[in-house]
């Protein structure tokens, strides 16, 4: 058994180890896989949403698990970035790839709101999460606003 679990580490460690345009065989699989991303993330943010804007009554343990997931989500999308992928079906700015460091900074903003996110939901108290919601759903925000088109 501990042999598995040392062949399957060593693979996982090997493919996450390859630049993010050779995890994907064409750029339309990229896009693909950051919007399928983007989209199920989205689904449970807003989830959140509605708890926190009182369209739907509050859940503490759906709350969390929500959170949990947007912070799961909240790391996939971005090596799909990857040089060719900007043509297409996109709806992603040029700007992505001639601004690397502001993208960058500013999906690791996304990502770091989204850890908060989650602890917040964990604590069970309503105003914690909307405060940490409000939060996360502004640095997603500021991304759209410059890296997103319409």
């Amino acid at each position: 058994m501990n042999l598995i679990k040392t062949l399957i580490l060593a693979v996982s460690a090997a493919v996450l180890a390859f630049p993010a345009a050779a995890q994907f065989a064409k750029p339309e699989d990229a896009i693909k896989y950051r919007q399928s991303s983007f989209s199920v993330m989205q689904t449970h943010f807003f989830r959140l949403g509605n708890m926190v804007n009182g369209r739907v009554p509050y859940d503490a343990r759906a709350a969390a698990e929500n959170a949990d997931t947007v912070q799961a989500l909240a790391r996939l999308p971005w090596p799909a970035f990857a040089a060719g992928t900007g043509q297409g079906e996109t709806r992603a700015h040029p700007a992505i790839w001639t601004q690397q460091a502001k993208f960058a900074d500013l999906s690791n903003k996304m990502v770091a709101e989204t850890v908060k996110l989650s602890a917040a939901a964990k604590t069970g108290d309503l105003d914690k999460l909307k405060v940490a919601f409000r939060a996360t759903s502004s640095t997603c925000q500021s991304c759209h606003d410059v890296f997103r088109t319409r």
